[in-house]
């Protein structure tokens, strides 16, 4: 049976049996602004979403389909409801806050199953003033004694056709590295057959004109797979969404085997009026278990000089994998004050216990050390799987930092298996983690703060190549890609190009979009370890560089100020009593009047870095100036073609 042929399964098994009395259990958000209501009508679990008193979401199904039985929740009543509150009180070491305070209402319903088997079910539910949220937990029961997931039947029924951002993929091993596509969800649907389902990867951003934007997003994905969505309706009539667990790459009709009782990932619809607001809410860390590293003080943000992008070129131009190269990143690490050297692939074979001939990682860990500087080394995650328990170990001893883990390309119940033992091993070993050819981030880092990036994303590698990293694509990015956050995209290309001017070069990479906007980039998307990817030599004696040099990776407090994923956003992000800005604009020309209200009391003098006149056609050109401004003041932005603004606002004393 393919996922496919699941899919109808979960659609068809539903039992209705008439005249059954109904149970429906409301959850409000604090606010008030959001509601989510359950129902055992005709004994088929449902629910629906309203917000500001629209329907965003109308009735959709709920259900587990386990193997050997009909699906759990197509036949149950709900037998006890329970409501409470609460608030997530805790401290990000890194991430877009500091500190979270997140209020919610919660609602667990038990339900049992009205035939012979009397199958047990619980959902919880929880109500942010900005998401609602719920989970499927399977308890233990004479019944059932394990838990075997054929297929989750979770849907998503919208009030109406949305407009969608989606990431569409193409099969289940894949690095989430593609565009976000905007179409109606109606365009999602299959339209010819079953080998014609568009797999979507999460977070997927909803524009639902009259009602308000959405995303759909998964978190605490412990012990079970990533779940992608899908629009098996079949007419260009439906905007229906399902859920698609990814399959078993070692069992061919469970996707999820494991024991009672068993909790499921929750399902997150997060609502808001702007769409900039779901890369400020925290609800992503909120909803993973606390942090289970007891001494953090190890772990730290911080930017990071690296090898790869460049061609390993060494200080007289030349492609050199060796020792000395990657000394000559270390000392421009330790001269611009760069807490992290990256060594990328080459260092070793498959036995990643051994280093080659060309570089010395043992060499370059402690050479760095004598001058301030750490070192995070590239491995293949296939070496990994194989070798961890004898690497990690050894790692620490040679005073590695972190481990940049690529190629993972899977994300079933292994593959998530995976990614928390890496994480809990690493940080048995005072590693850190930064996993790339990944899948989206989901709230690990609460849990594991040693993790601090992912990959997962279409960033500045792909100018290398070809067109696709592009000014449009950045701007996208920050309102769908950033949601989980965590996002490594690799930003600090200096050798900004027009359009027209621009070609792919593997070695000496050119990038689209003005100098303004690549410094932008460092304050716009959410990064702990944001890379400085150029060559060296290229940074020297330029102005521009001090920004770059000067913005912090870890933040307080963080603000969308304006923007939709169509042409521009400003972020403004506090780092003790210092603020950092960054607006960044697609093809088209952006103008606006940025209000400073987001600033604390008090002066501030901004060191701004803005398009010059001549922006889009010399992309290179950036202008530097300094003024005095408080949280009442105003500044004029104008941002060409692919442009960007970066300011630094320092209080004055």
């Amino acid at each position: 049976m393919n996922i496919y042929q699941r899919l109808a399964t979960c659609a068809l098994s539903a039992i209705c049996i008439a005249g059954a009395n109904a149970a429906t259990h409301e959850l409000v958000s604090p606010d008030g602004n959001i509601a989510i209501k359950f129902s055992d009508d005709s004994l088929k679990l449902s629910y629906e979403v309203v917000y500001h008193g629209k329907p965003f979401i109308e009735r959709s199904k709920l259900g587990l389909n386990l193997q050997g039985a009909n699906v759990l929740g197509s036949n149950v009543q709900i037998t006890d409801a329970r409501q409470s509150q609460g608030t997530d009180s805790y401290t990000l070491v890194h991430g877009r806050s500091g500190k979270v305070e997140d209020s919610y209402n919660a609602l667990r319903l038990e339900m049992q199953e009205q035939d012979l088997t009397e199958r047990k079910l619980v959902i919880e539910a929880r109500a942010y003033d900005d998401a609602v949220a719920f989970r499927y937990i399977v308890p233990e029961q004479t019944h059932l004694t394990d838990y075997n997931l054929v297929e989750e039947c979770t849907e998503f029924c919208l009030a109406k056709d949305a407009t969608a951002y989606a990431l569409v993929l193409p099969n289940f091993k894949s690095g989430y590295e593609s565009e976000y596509h905007k179409m109606p969800v109606s365009a999602l649907a299959n339209q010819g057959g079953v080998a014609s389902h568009y797999l979507v990867g999460m977070p997927l951003l909803l524009n639902m004109p009259g009602v308000g934007w959405g995303a759909i997003i998964e978190t605490d994905i412990e012990g079970n797979a990533a779940t992608y969505l899908t629009n098996p309706t079949g007419s260009w009539l439906g905007h229906k969404l399902t859920t698609v667990v990814s399959p078993s790459r070692s069992a061919a009709e469970v996707a999820i085997a494991s024991t009672l009782p068993h909790k499921s990932p929750w399902r997150v619809i997060m609502l808001a009026d702007q769409p900039g607001h779901f890369a400020e809410t925290d609800v992503v860390t909120s909803l993973n278990p606390e942090c289970r590293i007891a001494d953090t003080s190890w772990i730290s943000a911080g930017k990071s000089s690296w090898d790869w992008w460049c061609g390993s070129r060494n200080k007289a131009g030349e492609i050199a994998y060796t020792t000395e190269t990657m000394k000559y990143y270390v000392d421009f690490a330790a001269e611009n004050g760069f807490e992290y050297m990256t060594i990328d692939a080459g260092w070793s074979g498959e036995d990643i216990t051994k280093c080659r001939d060309n570089v010395n990682v043992p060499e370059v860990v402690a050479y760095a050390k004598s001058k301030g500087v750490k070192v995070f080394i590239w491995l293949y995650s296939r070496f990994v799987w194989n070798q961890m328990e004898k690497a990690f170990p050894l790692y620490e001893q040679w005073g590695v930092a972190g481990l940049k883990i690529d190629f993972i390309e899977r994300n079933d119940q292994a593959g998530m298996d995976f990614y928390y033992r890496v994480a809990e091993k690493a940080a048995e070993h005072h590693l850190m983690v930064d996993y790339h050819g990944c899948t989206i981030p989901w709230g690990l880092h609460r849990t594991y703060p040693n993790v601090v990036g992912y990959e997962a994303i279409l960033g500045m590698e792909q100018s290398k190549a070809g067109w696709r990293d592009n000014p449009d694509n950045r701007v996208s990015l920050a309102f769908t890609r950033m949601i989980p956050g965590l996002m490594d995209y690799t930003p600090g290309g200096f050798d900004n190009v027009t359009p027209e001017e621009f070609v792919p070069n593997m070695d000496r990479p050119e990038v689209m979009g003005t100098r303004a906007q690549h410094l932008a980039l460092y304050a716009v998307y959410d990064s702990p370890l944001p890379m400085i990817s150029d060559w060296p030599e290229v940074y020297k004696n330029d102005p521009t560089f001090n920004f770059i040099k000067d913005i912090p990776a870890r933040w307080d407090e963080t603000h969308v100020l304006n923007g939709n994923p169509d042409s521009h956003i400003t972020v403004a992000r506090r780092n003790g009593e210092d603020w950092y800005l960054g607006a960044i604009t697609g093809w088209t020309p952006t103008s606006f009047k940025l209000p400073l209200s987001f600033l604390g009391a008090g002066k501030y003098k901004a060191t701004i870095y803005r398009d010059a006149k001549d922006s889009g056609d010399n992309p290179k050109n950036c202008e530097i100036k300094e003024m005095n401004v408080t949280s009442k003041s105003n500044i004029d932005v104008e941002m060409v073609r692919g442009g960007g603004l970066a300011i630094k606002f320092t209080k004055v004393k």
